[in-house]
């Protein structure tokens, strides 16, 4: 293999896309209109810059990598590849119809069509192709080229061969460490991680204590490298309430329900670092 394809070029995208580039792979970027694109491309640009500035890069420089990345909003750049990443809004008809436009065009009958969908089932993605043993779920985690995790969850449809080539991706191309995960709600680490931070929202939303004290709590406490509410931050908080609602619609427990708080921060506009407004101040 030694190009790929990433659908979506956004936070996770571009950080899939720029993975795929420093290992030296030619990647393909598809994204929806051309204003979405000249993010991608900038903030993959920048991220590489970054990265060359801190010795990251080895002999090479920002511009020598970026230069492995095409950007197009043509799904039929995709035709002649092999292995194929959407990593689009975590919206499940979004989701669905990127998989049925990739069933259409990418030519190779023996492509992976792999999803970095951390809550929607990969059954559910796959049932929009007429390759399901070929779908299979790859969630990276954020910052993408700094965590080494990535949670490779197959369908009930999923073939092994799949399965194999999906993990061997991630850990011998990508250098990722590759873990196994159930084709459920929230997978290993969300099912584990969003009830501790719709705890820590509740928390605020009751007055308990102050996001700070919060967060400085569990670093200092639980020696843990960021608090819940910086965190949430992080991931934004939209996304993390889709993965709320996803798990709270599969299993029914009360401790999977948006909070308020977060339902209202997420209606002014207040979506984290990315909208530079959450439970902390980005805009400077």
């Amino acid at each position: 293999m030694d190009k790929v394809g990433v659908i979506g070029c956004g936070l996770m995208g571009s950080g899939i896309a720029e993975v795929a580039a420093r290992s030296g792979l030619d990647v393909v970027v598809v994204e929806r209109d051309a204003d979405a694109l000249r993010r991608g491309e900038e903030r993959v640009a920048a991220s590489l810059e970054k990265a060359a500035s801190a010795g990251k890069l080895g002999d090479l420089d920002a511009s020598t990598v970026l230069s492995r990345v095409t950007f197009t909003l043509d799904y039929v750049a995709l035709a002649d590849l092999s292995f194929v990443i959407e990593a689009v809004a975590e919206v499940e008809d979004l989701k669905l119809d990127v998989f049925r436009r990739l069933d259409a065009v990418v030519a190779d009958p023996h492509a992976i069509l792999a999803s970095n969908t951390s809550s929607i089932p990969v059954a559910t993605l796959a049932s929009a192709t007429s390759r399901p043993d070929q779908v299979v779920g790859l969630h990276f985690f954020n910052p993408v080229p700094v965590m080494k995790l990535v949670e490779v969850t197959p369908s009930l449809l999923t073939s092994e061969s799949t399965m194999e080539r999906a993990r061997g991706f991630a850990s011998d191309v990508l250098g990722k460490t590759p873990i196994a995960s159930p084709d459920r709600a929230g997978f290993v680490v969300n099912f584990l991680l969003v009830p501790y931070l719709l705890s820590a929202i509740r928390m605020v939303e009751a007055g308990v204590a102050s996001a700070e004290d919060i967060d400085t709590g569990m670093k200092l406490g639980c020696a843990h490298p960021m608090g819940p509410l910086a965190l949430t931050d992080l991931i934004g908080l939209d996304t993390t309430a889709a993965v709320a609602e996803s798990l709270y619609a599969e299993f029914r427990e009360t401790q999977y329900a948006t909070p308020p708080l977060l339902s209202r921060m997420i209606a002014a506009g207040h979506l984290g670092r990315k909208s530079g407004q959450g439970f902390y101040s980005y805009s400077r």
